[in-house]
């Protein structure tokens, strides 16, 4: 029984118009899911991920309109990357961000892959990460109708960053329990901070590694637009995922117990500091209600919410 990398990461959005626009069309991710947060149906979440929505491409996006600034910090997912094809798709995209004005760095090396840190227009951090060496989980297909040339298109979700005080706590909980394992270390852009630790799971590779930032010198994230919320890893099945949750019993580990998301069952739980943390399964799909190419076009909503879909549907804005 092994995770086989990330599934999806969840953030925060103060205006998922704007969100939308700069996600399909600066980015050219595919709106594969327009819903709501099924905890909060006043809300959207917007997924955005490759041509068919495959598990590991997803990231998703809640609206929260009054969400304030982000005030970063420790204990977090301090940054979220995203996997293209190879080196000189990263050379395309720094000449594209500065032509659209998208904060960035300079592509640089880190982990032993060179990558492109940038921001969108609420300050969430991301990262390009070039697939040129990757030979662990494959990347998916960039989606057909993006602006964006497939040969430099966005092909799902690399590493994600968790900056943390209590290390030792969030090694145990990856190692021991979720069966990650420790595949090397690289310098913190930080002087005089330790060096960030890289821990994968399953094939390994580009889309199944999170890294482990350990700093003590910086307060706690109040996070906000702009924020991560939570880090989904991927189950392969529904029959692997009950054994899960039997092993998070079997260790003490505090979580949700069973939660049906229609599009993939769902577990959450909390590491020593804080972060949540969600299993959830590859199945059932996004083309569970709704046919490929139609993904995204309108607001899909599971069963139990479908009585309530006038009234929903009357307290959100139109994204276009």
């Amino acid at each position: 029984m092994e995770l086989k990398g990330i599934h999806h990461v969840s953030a925060i959005t103060a205006n998922a118009r704007a969100n939308k626009d700069f996600y399909t069309n600066i980015l050219g991710l595919r709106l594969v899911k327009k819903t709501v947060n099924q905890d909060t149906p006043s809300m959207y979440h917007l997924f955005y991920a490759d041509e068919t929505g495959s598990p590991g491409t997803d990231l998703t996006f809640f609206e929260i309109p009054r969400a304030g600034k982000t005030y970063q910090g420790n204990n977090s997912i301090s940054a979220t990357s995203l996997r293209v094809p190879n080196d000189k798709a990263l050379s395309y995209w720094q000449e594209r961000f500065k032509r659209m004005s998208v904060p960035h760095e300079e592509i640089k090396e880190r982990a032993g892959r060179l990558t492109l840190a940038f921001n969108d227009f609420e300050g969430q951090r991301l990262i390009l990460v070039s697939d040129e060496n990757n030979k662990g989980v494959k990347g998916g297909t960039p989606w057909g109708k993006s602006p964006i040339p497939k040969e430099f298109g966005i092909v799902g979700l690399g590493p994600s960053q968790l900056t943390i005080a209590n290390i030792e706590g969030t090694v145990d909980l990856f190692t021991n329990v979720l069966g990650f394992r420790k595949k090397g270390q690289y310098a913190s852009s930080v002087k005089g901070q330790p060096d960030i630790v890289v821990y994968e799971t399953g094939e390994g590779g580009t889309g199944a590694e999170i890294h482990l930032e350990h700093r003590l010198d910086v307060t706690e994230e109040r996070p906000g637009r702009g924020s991560v919320h939570h880090i989904a890893l991927r189950v392969d099945n529904e029959e692997e995922f009950h054994a899960w949750i039997d092993k998070l019993n079997e260790h003490n580990i505090a979580h949700s117990g069973f939660v049906d998301r229609f599009y993939f069952r769902s577990v959450y739980l909390k590491d020593p500091n804080g972060i949540t943390i969600e299993l959830a399964t590859d199945g059932p799909g996004f083309d569970i209600d709704e046919e490929l190419e139609h993904l995204g076009e309108s607001l899909a909503l599971p069963p139990f919410l479908e009585h309530r879909r006038e009234e929903i549907e009357a307290r959100l804005k139109p994204l276009d």
